[in-house]
């Protein structure tokens, strides 16, 4: 299979979280995937999209900017904002914490992310944005694995 790649901009609007998830796990479909791992990638993409959305924009709107990558049978997920960025990336990424205790959150984000991804990184700078990247590998048979 060749490599191939797709990039989707949207507005940090809560009903864009669900759009997302579809197209990414309709661009993922290619590696011949199975119910499992299409349902990990939709959990990873809908808990970055709306960390950019709660977190990174907070009431206003802004550009949400998701990249897909698949490099042999491995899909690579860039979720970027250009919100207020995370303070403190090691606390934010531990469980249970959130910056958002009004909303009754349940600070599982990145931990959700790691669970059900195969690699998690995250960049981020105060009022720049944060860069998630998340990747997945598949073990599918077209791959030869």
């Amino acid at each position: 299979m060749h490599d191939n790649y797709m990039k989707l901009e949207i507005p940090s609007k809560s009903q864009n979280e669900a759009f997302a998830r579809v197209v990414v796990a309709s661009f993922a479909s290619q590696l011949d995937p199975t119910i499992e791992e299409l349902a990990d990638v939709k959990t990873a993409v809908s808990e970055a999209v709306t960390n950019a959305i709660i977190h990174g924009y907070e009431n206003k709107i802004g550009i949400i900017t998701i990249e897909c990558r698949i490099i042999k049978n491995k899909l690579e997920i860039i979720v970027e904002d250009k919100g207020k960025g995370i303070e403190d990336i090691e606390k934010a990424m531990e469980p249970f914490y959130t910056s958002r205790p009004e909303m009754e959150r349940s600070g599982m984000g990145f931990t959700v992310m790691e669970t059900f991804m195969d690699d998690l990184k995250v960049q981020s700078e105060i009022g720049k944005g944060t860069i998630v990247k998340m990747v997945k590998v598949f073990k599918s048979i077209s791959s030869g694995e």
